[in-house]
């Protein structure tokens, strides 16, 4: 028989109040689990007891301190605590000051061969500039830790000392019709009535050629400068020539590389077009827009308006889009790489007139063809390419584009690409000559010399003014017509050879050099 050992009954009551305490027990945790925290604030000491796991924000929160947008902690915020800690608040401030600082002036010697040699003349005193700096300076507790430039802005820019020193030279002045410029140096210099009166007019030493034009009545001269702020390549200026003492005009527009150029038949009006900068070759990407701006004599800009948007510029299109107006206003012309037209301004169009085959030039660069109109408007003087040979070669053709009747002619065959054609700027007299260039090395004349020619604008009589045969050629450029003086006197035209201003009479083809220091860049007479 078995036995079974009798189990005591435990009453029902003690059970649920054994349950009661377990279960405040989990939700209530002794003492013994919290920590002791330590908050620094700026040389203030807290104290806090804090159960394990919690974040220093909340900490921060209990204690009733809040952090500013810079302020930081260290341990970080987000830190959870899992023993007694250190927590240290880093005020942050930003504080903001400004100087103005002295920018100092540069001394530049230019040699100058109408003063004896030796002779020095003060053609500008130096004065310093001012700039005003802005500086961010950053405070942690009150202890500066870190300080940089945050802003410069230029309040007045400094002028250069220009000394001018005379060297001797051997060639004699000669008298000139009208205004003549010359960038030399990255100044440009004025020549009025004679070659020996040399005048500086903008000093500044950072012109870049891309534009140097004077006005139709030869008052004022429109150039570019070297820019050396960020995202820009060069801004557009004004300067002008009848002033007592010539002051440069910014004109506030930046970028231009291609075009810009004064519009016939107005006052102080010119047009441009701007290109974006960019860090790959060629350094831009051109927009193809045409402006139209107006400014006063005083340098106030009246009116700036966009006359075309922004486009793509056909095949090729990123090195940019040319202009030319007619002598009257009433026509615009424009060359691209794949083609030459007329430009719609009331649709913004292009009107292509001649297709040209886009050259492949192999080289961060893509050809446009140079546009130049006849004084009577009648004709637009332009290249044009064809290809020819199983190698693909080109040959380049001087054309005239005729306006009434609209058509094409061909005028003078293998020019080479930078043939750049100038009629004679004015109506009067016969024959109507026009001028050009001739590649030395027609089916080479990318990179070939040239020679310049002269015929009458039917391309008959033609003939070659210089270089002498078997003499080192000139470098691709557009020949400067001198002004008309009277119906009777001889013709110049202005060329750069070498680097100095020659001067070629026409039709005699004697010719005269103007300077020597080898530093002329470009050239403009009216």
């Amino acid at each position: 028989m078995k036995h079974y050992r009798r189990i005591g009954f435990i009453p029902l009551s003690i059970l649920i109040l054994s349950l009661l305490v377990l279960h405040a027990c989990a939700a209530f945790p002794n003492a013994s689990h919290d920590i002791s925290i330590t908050v620094e604030d700026n040389g203030q000491v807290y104290g806090a007891q804090v159960p394990i796991g919690t974040n220093v924000q909340t900490v921060l929160e209990r204690l009733g301190l809040t952090l500013g947008v810079l302020d930081r902690t260290e341990p970080p915020t987000y830190t959870i605590l899992n023993s007694s800690s250190r927590i240290t608040i880093i005020r942050v401030k930003e504080i903001f000051e400004t100087e103005e600082v002295v920018v100092p002036f540069e001394q530049q010697v230019v040699k100058n061969e109408s003063l004896a040699e030796g002779e020095t003349r003060l053609v500008q005193p130096g004065e310093n500039g001012l700039q005003r700096i802005t500086y961010r300076r950053l405070l942690e507790n009150g202890t500066e830790v870190a300080r940089n430039v945050f802003k410069v802005e230029t309040i007045s820019e400094p002028r250069p000392e220009i000394v001018m020193v005379g060297v001797q030279s051997p060639l004699a002045p000669i008298d000139l019709p009208g205004h003549l410029v010359y960038l030399a140096g990255g100044n440009a210099w004025l020549i009025r009535e004679s070659t020996g009166n040399r005048y500086p007019l903008v000093t500044s030493g950072d012109l870049d050629g891309r534009v140097f034009s004077l006005s139709p009545d030869s008052k004022w001269l429109l150039y570019t400068r070297q820019s050396k702020e960020t995202g820009q390549i060069n801004t557009l200026w004004v300067v002008n020539l009848t002033a007592e003492r010539p002051q440069p005009i910014d004109l506030k527009v930046a970028n231009v590389v291609h075009y810009a150029e004064w519009v016939p038949g107005t006052s102080l009006t010119i047009t441009y077009s701007t290109v974006e900068p960019r860090s790959a070759p060629p350094g831009w990407q051109a927009n193809n827009d045409l402006y139209r701006l107006t400014f006063s004599s005083d340098g106030r800009i009246i009116k700036n308006e966009k006359l075309i948007d922004s486009n793509a510029g056909g095949i090729y299109g990123w090195w940019g889009t040319l202009f030319a107006w007619s002598p009257n206003g009433s026509y615009l012309a424009f060359a691209r790489p794949d083609s030459v037209g007329w430009v719609n301004l009331k649709e913004q169009t292009f009107e292509p007139l001649l297709s040209l085959q886009p050259l492949e030039t192999g080289g961060d660069w893509a050809w446009v063809p140079s546009l130049r109109w006849t004084a009577d408007g009648r004709f637009l003087f332009t290249t044009a390419n064809a290809t020819y040979g199983d190698t693909g070669g080109s040959s380049f053709t001087l054309k005239a584009l005729s306006v009434d009747p609209l058509m094409v002619l061909d005028i003078v065959k293998d020019t080479g690409m930078f043939a750049n054609p100038v009629p004679l700027p004015e109506n009067q007299g016969l024959p109507q000559w026009v001028a050009y260039l001739q590649a030395l090395f027609p089916s080479q004349s990318d990179t070939s010399r040239y020679r310049l020619m002269l015929m009458d604008r039917d391309g008959s009589d033609q003939r070659a003014l210089f270089p002498p045969e078997g003499s080192i050629g000139l470098e691709p450029q557009h020949p400067v017509w001198s002004p008309l003086s009277s119906l009777t006197s001889s013709r110049w035209i202005a060329i750069i050879y070498q680097g100095n201003l020659w001067l070629v009479e026409v039709p005699s083809g004697q010719v005269r050099q103007v300077t020597s220091d080898g530093l002329t860049r470009r050239i403009d007479w009216k």
